[in-house]
């Protein structure tokens, strides 16, 4: 028993830590597959439970799928040129500005349509938008990557994350907005004045306004339409306490139908475009998980939140500042998964779980294999022949992400 519970975390510790270190420049979906796997290979996990980890799943890939379909179409269509082109004419010869302006849409995107969706459907429009104003893409870069983070509690629905933690059953609206709006402001403002100082010498020159900015095509409006119609289903649906996968991928799969119509398009040209390796990556983690579940650690760290909560303050804190860390070793996804699962045992104080999802939507923040967001962030980036090494990211999380969950977590316990 020792062995197996001994192979088991041996097993899941390797498999992250190569999803997050990619060996051989793998994708990730790679290793956590090759995890579960050798899991099941080696008899450490009974194939049914790996199967019913899989499906817990399910509405985290139905929510992913509809979210890369508006983000490949609206690529595809020329919404994302169209964005840049009037980024940069706003921004009026200023870097500064412009960063701003990212910043704030970021906000938009990230509070509307998820964490995800700044990542894949935000970052190559900015990309863009830098290089039509011919700034330095790096500090907007940064400014979609911990935005996207960092404001991912202001809605339930701004990240896939809190549906895993609140097990799907999310609070409702205004419950939400009681615990988490002071919360979020706190994080959004204090991430962009750090993000900003940090980045001061790369924004202090200016940039080019007077870019061509080329008309939407029919194809390219019927994308933001599909975009807007698809967040505002969201929040009708998150207001309904409806599971909100389905309607993602509902939404997503009408959008790209419609403007491939419009456009008189082939949507499998387009389903060639995206990256589908998320799904089985996800997957993948989801049986992690579940295999440390069965050797009884989750029940150990029920207990310990468990002890810990007759001081809900403390606990708040202390658990919200171990989670955002452990997010790091181990991504968020997982993590907020165990979290999940040892929440439901131990059925702390509300104000117990709310420091959870701050530490697990904030403190990835930190490094760049820490949340989902960030790895489909990485993965634009490359898309567009960039790329940001894991220590250059380190710098400015170290400083970024510490400092906003210190003010986003002072704030939630100040509430009470």
């Amino acid at each position: 028993m020792i062995l197996a519970t001994g192979a088991t975390w041996g097993i899941c510790a390797a498999s992250t830590a190569a999803v997050i270190a990619r060996p051989f420049r793998w994708p990730e979906a790679i290793w956590a597959v090759a995890g579960a796997a050798l899991l099941l290979l080696f008899g450490l996990m009974p194939f049914p439970a790996a199967v019913g980890a899989v499906a817990k799943g399910l509405d985290v890939y139905l929510f992913l799928i509809g979210m890369m379909l508006l983000s490949e179409v609206a690529r595809a269509e020329g919404l994302f040129d169209w964005v840049a082109a009037t980024a940069a004419i706003h921004a009026k010869g200023s870097t500064a500005r412009l960063f701003a302006l990212v910043y704030v849409t970021g906000i938009v995107t990230t509070t509307f349509l998820s964490n995800d969706a700044t990542a894949v459907v935000l970052t190559p429009a900015v990309y863009a938008a830098a290089k039509k104003a011919k700034a330095d893409p790096l500090p907007l870069l940064f400014a979609c990557a911990l935005i996207a983070n960092a404001a991912s509690f202001v809605l339930p629905i701004s990240n896939p994350a809190n549906l895993v933690l609140y097990g799907g059953k999310m609070p409702p609206l205004a419950q939400w907005f009681a615990s988490f709006a002071l919360p979020s402001v706190a994080s959004i403002v204090v991430t962009f004045l750090v993000l900003r100082w940090l980045e001061r010498k790369r924004l202090a020159g200016n940039c080019i306004s007077e870019v061509e900015r080329t008309p939407l095509t029919a194809g390219g409006k019927a994308a933001f339409v599909g975009i807007v119609a698809t967040a505002i289903v969201l929040l009708v649906v998150s207001a309904l306490d409806i599971e909100l996968g389905l309607p993602t991928a509902i939404a997503g799969i009408f959008t790209t139908l419609a403007v491939c119509a419009i456009a008189r398009s082939s949507p499998v040209t387009l389903l060639r475009d995206i990256s589908w390796s998320v799904l089985p990556l996800v997957a993948g983690l989801f049986v992690l998980v579940e295999a440390l579940d069965l050797t009884g650690v989750i029940g150990w760290v029920a207990q310990m939140i468990r002890a810990a909560s007759a001081d809900p303050a403390q606990a708040s804190a202390v658990s919200g500042t171990i989670l955002a860390f452990a997010s790091n070793l181990m991504n968020n996804l997982p993590a907020g998964l165990v979290a999940s699962t040892a929440v439901a045992q131990a059925q702390p104080p509300r104000l117990v779980v709310d420091g959870l999802l701050i530490g697990v939507d904030l403190g990835p923040n930190l490094s760049i294999t820490g949340s989902l967001a960030t790895i489909l962030w990485l993965q634009a980036i490359r898309r567009e022949g960039e790329d940001i090494r894991f220590w250059r990211f380190l710098k400015v999380g170290a400083v970024a992400m510490p400092l906003a969950l210190i003010a986003a977590l002072g704030a939630r316990i100040a509430l009470g």
